[in-house]
């Protein structure tokens, strides 16, 4: 990990981003989906977890961010990742789904199975290197989101927040949504104090976040 992984996608010059670009090129294998803690797979390469609300755009982010399309599957029907979905990146990095919350449709008890599931991966996983929490630009922060964000703090995982969907809202209203986020943002220890507005159609942050991630992913031996 280089000193890359904490400046701001503001501060990443070109070179940084073609490194972020070669990373994401590579082969992306699903390797499972688990339902329980004691199917965790073992840790072998430093991690990203990938969070947010039910239809937040995660599944469309890792698609857009790996440069594939069925990657991860994507679906208009909220609560459709429903297990912690291992990839592992080029060798190098360790890419993780987790399942969406605050969509209240699901029942009480597959909700509080989930919250459990989430609270032990990421108390216990030492390979954890960070979290994105996903915010949808057209919402801004819900109480689920605040939620997630203390579960986060608890566990003392580094979490940068990504703003989803961006092309669909006006200059003006994005620059607000930064603006709120980032003002909360401060009350909280674990958070790093960036946010990034991305869009999987139009690709706006998609080449920021890649090298942001990069920097966390163990070094390629062949450099």
């Amino acid at each position: 990990m280089t000193a890359a992984a904490d400046a701001s996608a503001s501060d990443l010059d070109d070179a940084t981003r073609e490194t972020g670009r070669k990373l994401f090129a590579q082969e992306c294998r699903f390797l499972l989906g688990v339902a329980r803690v004691q199917q965790v797979p073992e840790a072998d390469l430093p991690e990203v977890a990938f969070a947010g609300r039910s239809n937040v755009g995660k599944s469309s982010l890792l698609n857009a961010l790996t440069g594939r399309t069925t990657l991860a599957r994507t679906s208009n029907t909220p609560g459709r990742t429903r297990e912690l979905n291992f990839f592992a990146l080029g060798g190098r990095l360790g890419l993780v789904d987790l399942p969406g919350y605050g969509y209240a449709r699901v029942s009480r008890s597959r909700a509080d199975a989930w919250t459990k599931l989430l609270k032990a991966y990421l108390a216990g996983r030492v390979t954890l290197r960070r979290a994105c929490l996903l915010i949808d630009a057209r919402h801004g922060l819900k109480d689920s989101d605040t939620d997630m964000m203390r579960l986060l703090d608890a566990a003392a995982v580094p979490y940068q927040v990504v703003l989803t969907k961006a092309d669909k809202v006006k200059t003006a209203a994005l620059e607000t949504c930064v603006g709120e986020v980032t003002a909360a943002l401060k009350r909280h220890p674990a958070a790093l104090p960036d946010v990034l507005p991305t869009s999987a159609r139009d690709g706006r942050g998609i080449p920021e976040l890649r090298a942001t991630l990069a920097a966390l992913a163990r070094d390629d031996p062949a450099e």
